[in-house]
This record gives C-alpha cells, sequence and structure tokens, in this order.
C-alpha cells in the first residue's frame, strides 16, 4: 500500500552534546595577560574589551535546560545554574552578576519565550531566532549595537565573526544596523562524510566506493548479501529517518552525489543566487533514492522513525552506511555494543561521475544575542563574549577549566560564541605533532582528544570510550577528510548568508514542509514527475518573491566597497 505523507512532522536529530569534539584554536586575542583572576577582576587584562563594571552590574537572561544541563550540574560539586566556575569568572573579572528572570526545562522553553517576547517584558540580554530578532527590532524594544560593537568586540570576536566571510555578522543587521549579536555557528562542522561498516566491507570483500555506482552496489550486497551472517536478510544499505537532513543518517550528502544540494542557494552561470531545492539535478538523486526503497535497502519504516528511533536499528547491527558529520562516529557506536567487531569508518563523499565532489555547507548561524532597549551597560553582553573566547582559545585559555574536564562546563555559561574552524585547526595541530612524534607535548583540547585516542590505541582502562575520537581525529580519521575537503577547493558554501528575508519568514516553513512532503513521497514510489508540480508551487507559494529578496541581498552585498 502506498503511503502518502502530508504535512509530515519534522523531528530534526537531536544533536549529541559533544562539546568537546570542538578543538580549540588557541587563536591569539591581542589582549595582554597579567594574572590568573582570583577575586577581583581589576588589572588581569589592560584592554577596554575586558574592562571590569566597576560597581559590579547585575545582567538577566532567561535560560533554558535541558538534560545534558541538567546531568552535568547533578555531577558538579558547589556549582548551580547562577553560581558555577562561569558566573563566577564573569563576576570577578568582569564585574557582571548573572542573574536569572527565570529558567525552565526544554519543552517549556520556547512557548514561555515566545510570551514573553509578545508582552514585551523582556530581560537584559535575551538570546532569540532571526525572526524574533526582528519582531524586537519594529516594536522598539531592543539597542542597535552597531557602536557598541565596533567599541568592544576584541580582535579575537572580530576574528571569529568574520571566519566564514561577512555573512555571520550581517546576519544580526537589520536596516543596516547591528540588533544583535550573532552566537556563531559553524558551517565547515556540517560537512558530510560517508561512514560504512567496513568490517561488511570485508565480509563481502568490497572495496570503498569510488563512484555513486560503487556506493550503489555496496549498498545493493549489503542489503542482499547478509553480511552479519545470521541467514537472513534483515539488514539495510543505507540509514535515513523521517527528516531527510538529519546531520547523521539524513541524506544531503547522497544527494550531493548527483550534484543536488537541496537545503543552500546557489550561484548559476550568470551570477544570480538560485535554490538548490528545485534544481532539476535532484530528481535523479530522488528517482535513485525511490529505487533504492523499493529493493528495501531503506528501511520500509524510516518515515515514523525520527533520530533516536533509527538509531536503533543501528544499534542493533542492521545498518552498514549512513552520511553524516563528523561526529557520527559517536552514534554508530553504539553498534560495537552488541558486537564488539563492528567497525566504522568515515570516507569522502563521491559523486556519480567520479569527480570530486562540492560539499554543501548550509549557512548556520541562526540565534542573536539582543540588549532591551533601556538597559544602561549594552557592552556587557560584548565583554561576556570576548571572555568566553579569551578564556577557551585565547592566550590566556585554561581548557581543563573552562571548556572540558571530563563534563563539558563551556555550557555552563549563559553565552557560548567558538570559532568555526577550531576543530579543523585542532586536528592539523595533532596531525603536525604525530608527524614529528611529538604528540605527547600537545596541549589543551588537542592534548585531551590525543589522550582519548591514546586511551583507545593501547588498549588502556575504558579504551572503548577513545573509539569515536580515533574515528574522527585519527590519522585517517573524518577530519583528515575534512583537512582534504578544504585544501582540494571542495567546500560548497550557501551562497545566501543574510539575515532572512521578510518572505522567508511569513513562508519558509510552508516551503520547507512543502519540499520535505514532496520528497518523501517520491521516495515512497509516487511519479518522479510530482517533483516538476512541486517547483511550480515551490515559486508560486513563495519562492518566486524570495528568490527576487535574495538576489536583492546579492546585489547589495556586491555593491558594498
Amino acid at each position: 500500500m502506498r503511503i502518502i505523507v502530508k504535512n509530515l512532522s519534522k523531528v530534526v536529530l537531536s544533536t549529541l552534546l559533544l562539546g568537546s569534539t570542538m578543538a580549540s584554536c588557541h587563536q591569539s586575542s591581542g589582549i595582554v595577560h597579567h594574572r590568573e583572576p582570583e577575586t577581583q577582576g581589576e588589572g588581569v587584562y589592560s584592554d577596554k574589551s575586558l574592562s571590569e563594571f566597576y560597581p559590579p552590574i547585575e545582567v538577566e537572561f532567561v535560560r533554558e535546560i535541558d538534560d545534558g544541563l541538567e546531568d552535568m550540574l547533578k555531577v558538579l560539586p558547589d556549582e548551580t545554574l547562577e553560581d558555577n566556575r562561569w558566573s563566577r569568572l564573569y563576576e570577578q573579572v568582569l564585574g557582571i552578576q548573572i542573574k536569572y528572570k527565570w529558567a525552565v526545562r526544554s519543552e517549556q522553553y520556547h512557548k514561555k519565550l515566545d510570551i514573553m517576547l509578545a508582552s514585551g517584558d523582556i530581560p537584559d540580554i535575551v538570546k532569540v531566532n532571526a525572526q524574533q530578532l526582528r519582531q524586537l527590532s519594529h516594536a522598539g524594544l531592543i539597542q542597535d549595537l552597531t557602536k557598541v560593537y565596533k567599541e568592544y568586540a576584541s580582535p579575537l570576536t572580530q576574528q571569529v565573526h568574520r571566519q566564514e566571510g561577512s555573512g555571520t555578522l550581517e546576519s544580526g543587521m537589520i536596516d543596516g544596523k547591528l540588533m544583535g549579536i550573532p552566537e556563531t555557528d559553524s558551517s565547515i562542522e556540517k560537512a558530510m562524510f560517508l561512514w560504512i561498516r567496513t568490517d561488511w566491507l570485508d565480509q563481502l570483500g568490497l572495496q570503498p566506493p569510488k563512484t555513486m555506482v560503487d556506493v550503489l552496489e555496496i549498498s545493493k550486497a549489503f542489503t542482499d548479501g547478509d553480511p552479519d551472517g545470521n541467514g537472513q536478510q534483515d539488514t539495510f544499505g543505507i540509514a535515513a529517518t523521517q527528516y531527510l537532513w538529519d546531520p547523521v543518517m539524513g541524506l544531503t550528502g547522497f544527494m550531493a552525489g548527483y550534484g543536488a544540494y537541496p537545503n543552500i542557494w546557489l550561484e548559476d552561470e550568470s551570477g544570480k543566487l538560485v535554490y538548490g531545492g528545485v534544481q532539476p539535478e535532484v530528481k535523479q538523486a530522488l528517482k535513485t533514492l525511490q529505487e533504492m526503497y523499493r529493493n528495501h535497502e531503506i528501511d520500509s519504516e524510516f518515515i515514523f522513525k525520527n533520530g533516536s528511533k533509527a538509531k536503533q536499528l543501528v544499534a542493533d547491527g542492521k545498518i552498514g552506511m549512513a552520511y553524516g558529520e563528523q561526529w557520527g562516529s559517536f552514534l554508530l557506536q553504539s553498534s560495537r555494543n552488541g558486537d564488539p567487531d563492528a567497525e566504522w569508518q568515515a570516507y569522502p563523499i563521491v559523486t556519480d561521475s567520479g569527480k570530486a565532489a562540492k560539499v554543501p555547507l548550509k549557512f548556520t548561524t541562526s540565534y542573536f544575542y539582543a540588549v532591551r532597549k533601556d538597559f544602561a551597560h549594552p557592552e556587557a553582553i560584548l565583554k561576556m563574549f570576548n571572555l568566553h573566547l579569551e578564556k577557551n582559545w585565547g592566550r590566556t585559555a585554561e581548557y581543563e577549566t573552562y571548556y572540558n574536564n571530563v563534563m563539558p562546563v563551556w555550557g555552563l555559561s549563559p553565552v557560548t560564541p567558538f570559532p568555526a574552524d577550531k576543530n579543523l585547526k585542532a586536528y592539523r595541530q595533532i596531525a603536525e605533532a604525530r608527524r614529528q612524534g611529538t604528540t605527547s607535548q600537545l596541549q589543551g583540547e588537542p592534548g585531551f582528544i590525543q589522550g582519548r585516542i591514546d586511551q583507545y590505541l593501547g588498549r588502556q582502562e575504558d579504551s572503548e570510550s577513545g573509539w569515536g575520537w580515533e574515528k574522527v581525529y585519527g590519522a585517517s580519521g573524518a577530519m583528515s577528510i575534512l583537512d582534504h575537503y578544504e585544501k582540494n577547493n571542495q567546500l560548497l558554501f550557501d551562497a545566501f548568508a543574510g539575515a532572512p528575508t521578510e518572505t522567508m519568514i511569513e513562508r519558509q516553513t510552508l516551503l520547507d514542509n512543502l519540499q520535505h512532503d514532496c520528497f518523501v513521497n517520491i521516495i515512497l514510489g509516487e511519479p518522479i514527475e510530482q517533483f516538476d508540480r512541486f517547483v511550480e508551487e515551490w515559486y508560486r507559494l513563495g519562492g518566486a518573491d524570495i528568490t527576487a529578496e535574495v538576489n536583492q541581498w546579492h546585489a547589495d552585498k556586491k555593491s558594498r566597497p
């Protein structure tokens, strides 16, 4: 029986709280360090960007409490949400006392935040998405931070905001004014890899793929060739979830194999921006997925399974390949609980032509810190950004105190910016140390990562905890592939990196649902011609207006000096 999906709920795979996988850059901030903070901040840093408020000030936030934060607070002695190493540091160095107007579990947070924003009764500093930022700005409830940023953003903060071009800072601008400080996210961290069970490759006498034809052959063999040796046809060639674009077990990397990039904007030959999701290359990728689904190479119930449920197939040893980001190893490791011989390896994504793949990177900075209109100290948010970056990646970084000491303690801070390329830089430090035979001298986060790898390779106590790290940062791990992607000019950044346009705010969710449901239905068996009807509907329901707005942004950006 054919299943038609209408308005399928998009359940995104919960990203693991793997703060410790984000390796530090140890970049120079240009800030002069005099002494470590004790009880007072005066004299600790000479730079204005980290100067102390005297007398101290209170800064009010609201806070979402998720499982990761709650579990961390349970195991940290003498630390609470309002009184912890980060709140103490902000008070000691900056004279900023952190207060929370309210703090609630994730299940209630967004509803409570929406009610608060609608009432206009906002805290001194509030973290919002792009649509909420625009609403607060239009309502006159928040401050223009343009001058404050120029005066107080440290060199390191400015560097971090420029790492992926001008789009990061521009995304917080409305009508040419900086209305929110972007909480940086990393596009490069979203690079896709093809994770394959190498023990299954060996079992069936197969080689790693060089083209999409190879990927399809491996998928069929993993489905029909009984790679787990139980005499049953109960394995699947490739993982998929109900949300097609999950960061692990999604199909973004598969689509890229056919030159299809459904979730980013591309520059065409004429210099205009076009949306990847409506380009003809998508049809071939969908047609191939439809054939794989028909051949039982994809779980027939994938549309009913979010990431957590789909992960169970991995844990049960039923999945042979999965496209995903670098941290996918930590999810795929669950297969080793039932089969200690299960082995996974990351490989570069490949194309149907055999040429080097372009790896799509969606622009991901989407949250901003806005400052209440009548708050007297808007520079406080910049100083907190500056200090968070400084203590994790600046000259005075203290990794095991403020970033990760078995627990990802960076998450105790109400602001958590990070350099976009820090993981790649950490890998390069580790790779160079390996080359020179000096890994024992690695410090900070690279040292922590190498320690986990050594723990696994040396079969030390609890060595299994280092397995995922080796698959990411090892000599042939995912980061070595990302290093090659970057050096080989294979990274395809989203061509649109601005704030959401007016029509995006009004119609993007509708258009995303339209795309998702059309793609799923085609995979399940609807005629491929449905794609052409989807394209017409996409343009009619707002896509045409969005395309015009995006190209206006593109033209304005080109005209700026």
